[in-house]
């Protein structure tokens, strides 16, 4: 049976950006914690907590809410034969599970055969940076 896990699973790219968007605040706040509890000073926090590192800290949250589709090998081919779109599949054809994630006319999808989490893991980053990151900038 497939499963999916995550939350985000935008039908345009201009609902990803609009979701994009909205985690903004949540990625400051998460920096700005992280600082406090490394226990920066002022200073240190202007010196060391750039837009980049923010931006950086907004890129992750919006890949780890990535809703992606988990599934045996079978599921994941009668996914692949209804879907009009290119899709990437990285890793083995010798193993059980595949994770993959669609947006826009493409897809991309991960191998594994154990450990789901980390395919998960793995599988929305490069959703994040193939897909989502294109129309973002």
């Amino acid at each position: 049976m497939i499963e999916t896990d995550g939350r985000f699973a935008p039908d345009s790219p201009e609902e990803a950006r609009e979701l994009y968007e909205s985690i903004g605040p949540c990625a400051q706040v998460v920096t700005r914690e992280i600082a406090k509890a490394m226990e920066f000073d002022r200073e240190e926090y202007h010196d060391r907590v750039t837009s980049e590192v923010v931006e950086t800290a907004r890129d992750a949250l919006f890949a780890s809410l990535l809703e992606v589709s988990d599934g045996s090998r079978e599921e994941f081919e009668e996914w692949r034969e209804g879907y009009e779109g290119a899709v990437d599949v990285m890793g083995s054809e010798n193993v059980d599970r595949v994770v993959w994630h669609a947006f826009d006319g493409e897809a991309v999808a991960a191998t594994y055969q154990h450990e789901p989490e980390a395919a998960h893991g793995t599988l929305r980053r490069q959703a994040f940076g193939r897909l989502y990151q294109p129309v973002l900038e």
